[in-house]
């Protein structure tokens, strides 16, 4: 039924309160309850004139929605989880995460969505996060970091909730699932740009460190190690398991060295899988009085402060805009989650991955 035009100043002696009501601001824009209902909750069906003078009215009232209220209608929470299938020490060590961590919570929060931040400690964190996902505390998910046999894929899936992985997935039938949306750098590419660059500037006994091979991101820069050099299998004397830490690239460096003591046999280069273990590879050449690169040249992957630009000498590395990585995570779940368009307007979000450069500094 219609409702008949009020005066601004009859339709403004029913505020009285501090707390404007949708019927104040039905009665303030001389439209039905159900109509601000629509436009507050961002429901289709409302005529632009209309739209715009609730909006009008919101603002000059001052009308907050009750969250609460407004989530049981449009089933929406305004949150998303962000899981790192990492603990708290490795997370807040690792520069890389904060990086990742910024671009997600600034997308987010451009379209008032906020962040959840969930770690895993510990086995049980499996069970306490399908809870939690499972309990309509959040719209969707974004989850990274993850190890070829985790379980977090499938939790997620139990959820029924959007998520967006970082990094190629890897684990069993990933390749089937359809729609699967992730955002990843070109690694292969990346370790291949880093060893060419290390043979054309003569080195011929080239070691890599890797990170755990069970995450796609240390396999697939093993493989683009093996690419540039024409190898199927790393030479076991050249390869050595790192953890992505400071301390794993400092071991796996002394490892390397004492397979072949002998200044002839010894590495003349090393590939680290990341920048923290070319630190602690650095370290541990400094320790035995070799020169980089002079005697031992060190190549490393993130190009991320202070790892890269910080170390005695600067490192040559790859870079993958971390960054801009966990912008696209968050934009293809704010696509998904019908939050925003893509730039090909509504076709279905698809996975997106970056490129990688080398950048040459000191150390190689």
């Amino acid at each position: 039924m219609p409702v008949a035009s009020r005066s601004p100043t009859e339709r403004d002696s029913d505020v009285r309160g501090d707390h404007p009501t949708l019927e104040a601001v039905a009665a303030h824009a001389g439209v039905s309850r159900a109509t601000v209902s629509r436009v507050v909750n961002g429901t289709a069906g409302v005529r632009p004139e209309l739209r715009e003078r609730v909006k009008a009215s919101v603002a000059a009232l001052g009308y907050v929605p009750n969250a609460a209220a407004r989530n049981l209608v449009t089933r929406r929470t305004g949150a998303v989880a962000v899981v790192i299938a990492e603990p708290e020490t490795r997370v807040f060590a690792d520069p890389f995460f904060a990086r990742q961590l910024r671009g997600i919570s600034r997308t987010l929060s451009a379209h008032d969505t906020q962040l959840l931040l969930m770690l895993l400690e510990q086995r049980a964190d499996y069970e306490r996060i399908g809870r939690y996902l499972a309990g309509g505390h959040v719209d969707g998910t974004l989850m990274f970091s993850l190890h070829n046999d985790d379980p977090l894929p499938g939790i997620a899936a139990a959820s029924g909730l959007p998520t967006v992985f970082g990094g190629r997935p890897g684990w069993a039938g990933a390749e089937r699932q359809a729609g699967l949306l992730y955002v990843d750098t070109d690694n292969r590419d990346g370790a291949r740009q880093a060893v060419r660059h290390l043979r054309a500037r003569g080195r011929r006994r080239i070691a890599v460190i890797t990170g755990p091979l069970d995450q796609t991101s240390a396999s697939d820069r093993l493989d683009g190690y093996l690419d540039a050099l024409g190898r199927r299998a790393p030479d076991p004397d050249l390869h050595a398991r790192g953890d992505f830490t400071v301390e794993g690239g400092a071991r796996a460096m002394a490892w390397l060295l004492d397979r072949s003591p002998a200044a002839a046999a010894r590495p003349d280069a090393v590939f680290a899988g990341n920048d923290l273990m070319a630190t602690g590879a650095l370290r541990t050449l400094r320790e035995r009085g070799l020169r980089v690169p002079e005697d031992v040249a060190v190549v490393g992957y993130d190009d991320l402060e202070p790892a890269a630009a910080w170390s005695q000498p600067s490192l040559t590395t790859v870079r993958q805009d971390v960054e801009r990585m966990g912008e696209l995570m968050a934009g293809l779940l704010l696509r998904r989650l019908g939050r925003v368009d893509g730039p090909d307007g509504q076709a279905p979000p698809e996975p997106v991955v970056t490129p990688a450069r080398l950048v040459v500094r000191g150390s190689a």
